[in-house]
C-alpha cells in the first residue's frame, strides 16, 4: 500500500519538476496522458511482444518505463486539480481504493485476468481516452516484481535524472541522452544499485554520480 507521506512527497517532487520545465505548467495544460501512451508502448518493447523472434524481457528497463508512466500519471492528477497537491493526494488515495474491475469500451474487464502485455495495452487505451486507473497500475507493478516502496525509490531516482537532464540542456536540445553507448536510463539503474537509497543525501549523491559519468563522456 502506498503511504500517504510517499504520495505527498511524490506529488511535491512532480509539481517541482513540472515547474522546472515551465513555471506556467498548469496554464499550459500539457497532454500528460499522451506521454503515458508513448511510455506504455516503450514498456511493451522492453517486455517483448514479437511472436516471430526470440526476445528476452528487460525487467529493469520495464520497471523504469513504469516509473515514467507514474510521473505523467501524477502530472495528470495534479493538472486535474489545478496544481493543488492536497486535493491531488486525496484523489490518488480514492483511486487506490477502487476495485479490480474496469468498465471500458462497453466491456467489463477484470484486471486480475489480464497478462502483463494486456494490462499495458489497457493502460495505453485508458490514457488515449483521457483516463487513468491506479489499481491497474498497481497490478502492473506486481507483474514487474515491484511494490509501492520500490516505485517510490525508483521515482525519486528518476526525478533526479529529470532535473539533471533539464540542468544540462534537455529542453534546449543540447543534452546528450546516450553516454558510452548506453542511454542515461541505463546509467541511472547502475548508479542506483551502488548507492544506499536510505541515505539522507541520496538525491545529491545520485545527481553527482550521474554528473561524473556524463562529464566523462563528453
Amino acid at each position: 500500500m502506498l503511504k500517504e507521506s510517499q504520495a505527498q512527497i511524490m506529488l511535491e517532487l512532480q509539481a517541482n519538476m513540472n515547474a522546472r520545465v515551465n513555471p506556467q505548467w498548469v496554464e499550459a495544460a500539457y497532454p500528460y496522458l499522451r506521454a503515458v501512451v508513448v511510455e506504455g508502448a516503450e514498456a511493451i518493447e522492453h517486455h517483448g511482444w514479437k511472436w516471430w523472434k526470440k526476445q528476452e524481457c528487460d525487467l529493469e528497463q520495464l520497471q523504469m518505463e513504469l516509473v515514467d508512466i507514474w510521473h505523467f500519471t501524477l502530472s495528470h492528477l495534479l493538472l486535474e486539480h489545478s496544481g493543488d497537491q492536497e486535493k491531488s493526494r486525496a484523489a490518488l488515495l480514492t483511486l487506490m481504493a477502487e476495485n479490480n474491475t474496469l468498465h471500458f469500451d462497453n466491456n467489463t474487464i477484470s484486471i486480475n485476468e489480464l497478462d502483463t502485455l494486456q494490462k499495458l495495452e489497457l493502460c495505453i487505451g485508458l490514457a488515449a481516452a483521457g483516463r487513468i486507473s491506479v489499481v491497474l497500475f498497481e497490478a502492473l507493478l506486481a507483474d514487474c516484481k515491484m511494490d509501492w516502496n520500490d516505485l517510490f525509490c525508483q521515482y525519486v531516482g528518476k526525478n533526479v535524472l529529470n532535473f539533471f537532464r533539464q540542468d544540462h540542456g534537455y529542453k534546449e536540445g543540447t543534452y546528450t541522452k546516450t553516454w558510452h553507448g548506453r542511454e542515461d536510463n541505463e546509467h541511472l539503474v547502475e548508479v542506483m544499485s551502488d548507492l544506499d537509497s536510505e541515505h539522507e543525501d541520496f538525491k545529491h549523491l545520485l545527481y553527482e554520480s550521474l554528473k561524473d559519468r556524463y562529464q566523462g563522456s563528453t
